[in-house]
């Protein structure tokens, strides 16, 4: 099983841009989409039947051009679930959840934190977030949460941690909470695989910063202990340009 997730930053601007080529090359056998900035209604769906994924399920923000997420999948799933549940997250479409055959694949869109009430904000989400994975995970051990969560975990997934520390994405407590949230039961599946510094997810488009590689790895396939031992690759499509931010992916056997 071939996963793939992709901030798109505008899903139309991404078509554009050639993402519908490179998903068909690409070839994953479901992939989850953030911040896809469209309604359903917005957006031409047969063009994704045609490059192969017949099964797509939207959750939109109800903000016009913000936020939501989406999958894409080969297979039809056994059960779609858009949101959460708390109506907070909800209306800014940052979760849905499709199962296949024992297995739960979730697009996660965590908010950034770019002014204090935004932090406020994204620190509830991250605590409430965790609380319904707790809950979630009795029903559905077998998770895979991919998205970008908009937090770099360590030193080495950020290019200048020492001028970043105080920046949020890299603070303290969005660090902390992640390593809590892996502690509670998943596995970091790149990380798993690839312990080396300067792979990145996202880049600034100021000042040549992808060119120069000075980016932020934000974007991650968090992977159920319980999947640990079907886990067999793990990487990061830095080659992909239609964003801010590349893809990433995942394959379980």
């Amino acid at each position: 099983m071939r996963i793939a997730s992709y901030n798109v930053n505008g899903i139309r601007a991404a078509i554009r841009k050639g993402f519908l080529d490179w998903l068909v090359s690409a070839d994953p056998d479901v992939i989850c989409l953030q911040e896809i900035k469209a309604m359903e209604d917005q957006l031409d769906l047969d063009l994704f039947s045609a490059a192969g994924y017949p099964y797509h399920y939207w959750f939109p923000a109800e903000k016009k051009g913000y936020s939501g997420v989406a999958i894409l999948s080969r297979q039809k799933p056994d059960q779609v679930v858009k949101g959460t549940g708390i109506p907070y997250m909800d209306i800014e479409g940052r979760n849905i959840r499709a199962d296949f055959n024992g297995v739960s694949v979730m697009s996660l869109y965590i908010p950034s934190g770019t002014n204090i009430q935004r932090l406020d904000h994204k620190l509830r989400y991250m605590d409430d977030f965790q609380q319904y994975i707790d809950t979630l995970k009795a029903d559905k051990p077998n998770l895979v949460i991919c998205g970008d969560y908009n937090i770099c975990h360590q030193a080495i997934d950020i290019h200048d941690p020492v001028r970043n520390k105080n920046v949020s994405g890299f603070l303290p407590v969005e660090r902390e909470w992640i390593g809590n949230f892996l502690d509670s039961g998943f596995i970091d599946s790149f990380r798993h695989f690839n312990s080396a510094p300067h792979n990145y997810t996202w880049w600034t488009y100021r000042a040549g910063a992808r060119e120069r590689n000075k980016g932020w790895r934000l974007d991650y396939g968090m992977v159920s202990n319980t999947l640990k031992d079907s886990l067999e690759r793990s990487v990061i499509l830095s080659g992909a340009v239609h964003s801010d931010h590349c893809p990433i992916l995942l394959e379980l056997n």
